[in-house]
């Protein structure tokens, strides 16, 4: 790969970095050993400003280019997942029942091997503002950087993020202008009926024949309720009802996941849940709850950031190394909430076969550590070029 080659020459000490990171994964917004880990190479690096303490572990590094400008985000999550790592690796992780099996280790060390470059060389104009946000993982990280201020705080014009994607073809770039990963949100339904004798049925108001018909209901809204081309899931992926053969419970409950690239899909699925829910119901003779709870909205590209971007990835990849048209994912991004802030784009990267995001078998390969850090680096000095002469 064309790497810059200076930032190639850096890829043994990104290895080393990223391999103390993985030894050392923290959860949500508890990253203190992080935080200070990249907060102490941000300094060694000769970063001009280094803001800590946002959201809590989360930091913003600003780095002046030559003469004036506008101010580009690069963005890198930090956080772990509460797994207990089973890759056998020499750099396993020292902390049981957590470990980096989404690769943010290996995201952090690519900004930070950027951030490296991007100081000693300065061959850009304005600033650049590395992002390091905590708790991707569920917490909103994001958003909660969003929602402090950092776009207007650091004068943010545009942001990128990266994210790494096994078993795509080692350094291949991936994006796709518009959604590119779906909003995720979750469902509740509490039934509440009249428990009985198993052989008496007709004394009971049963929550179970009503669970039943409410999962069942719930499907037609991805069969009947939208158009094929709008991708959509409903999934329920519990049911709980019930504790012996004999005996019809007083209660019922089922949970699931809605996924949508699309707002007003979005609201469709909102009000059919809640129609087939409540209608449901009165059939049954029961009560029923319906909590819907709206996550990370989609993670939507602002297109003329994602023609940019792929052509600074043709440059650092080649030209056959980027897919610019990729399919979307039903998977969240929280940094979604920063592409709602700003324009921007968001890539993946791959690093050729393994074991998939979230498994305890998975690993970050550092081989596309000089890669994506070249990536970021590149699009610093083609976004805001530096003064003629």
């Amino acid at each position: 790969m064309p790497v810059l080659n200076r930032i190639a020459g850096y890829a043994d000490e990104m290895t080393a970095w990223r391999r103390h990171l993985h030894q050392h994964p923290e959860l949500q917004f508890d990253l203190g050993e992080t935080a200070a880990y990249v907060a102490e190479r941000l300094r060694e690096f000769g970063v001009d400003e280094l803001h800590e303490g946002i959201a809590r572990t989360g930091m913003v590094a600003i780095i002046n280019g030559q003469g004036d400008g506008p101010t580009i985000g690069l963005r890198a999550d930090m956080d772990a997942l509460p797994i207990e790592e089973a890759t056998g690796a020499a750099h396993a992780s020292k902390h049981p029942g957590k470990m980096h099996a989404c690769g943010h280790d290996g995201h952090t060390t690519m900004l930070l091997g950027a951030a490296k470059y991007l100081a000693e060389t300065r061959n850009f104009s304005g600033r650049v503002a590395l992002i390091f946000q905590p708790a991707e993982e569920g917490g909103r990280g994001a958003k909660v950087m969003v929602d402090e201020g950092i776009m207007d705080r650091f004068g943010i014009t545009q942001v990128y993020g990266l994210h790494n994607s096994p078993n795509v073809a080692l350094g291949r770039f991936e994006t796709t202008p518009g959604p590119l990963m779906a909003a995720v949100d979750a469902f509740d339904i509490h039934i509440k009926g009249r428990g009985g004798h198993g052989a008496m049925p007709h004394e009971t108001a049963d929550p179970v024949i009503a669970a039943v018909g409410i999962v069942q209901a719930i499907q037609s809204i991805v069969s009947r309720n939208h158009k094929a081309i709008d991708d959509l899931v409903v999934s329920v992926t519990q049911i709980h009802a019930g504790s012996a053969h004999n005996v019809i419970p007083d209660t019922a409950y089922i949970n699931g996941t809605v996924r949508t690239f699309d707002a007003q899909v979005q609201a469709m699925v909102m009000r059919r849940m809640a129609e087939i829910v409540a209608g449901q119901a009165a059939s049954f003779g029961v009560e029923a709850v319906l909590d819907y709870q709206t996550g990370d909205p989609a993670t939507v590209n602002d297109p003329a950031c994602v023609s940019f971007a792929a052509q600074v990835a043709r440059e650092v990849a080649g030209v056959d190394h980027v897919d610019a048209a990729c399919p979307r994912e039903m998977g969240a991004e929280d940094f979604s909430y920063m592409l709602q802030a700003r324009p921007g784009a968001y890539l993946l990267l791959g690093q050729g076969p393994g074991a998939g995001l979230h498994h305890p078998a998975y690993d970050f390969n550092d081989e596309i550590a000089p890669i994506g850090a070249s990536f970021l680096a590149r699009l610093v000095e083609r976004a805001q070029p530096a003064p003629a002469g």
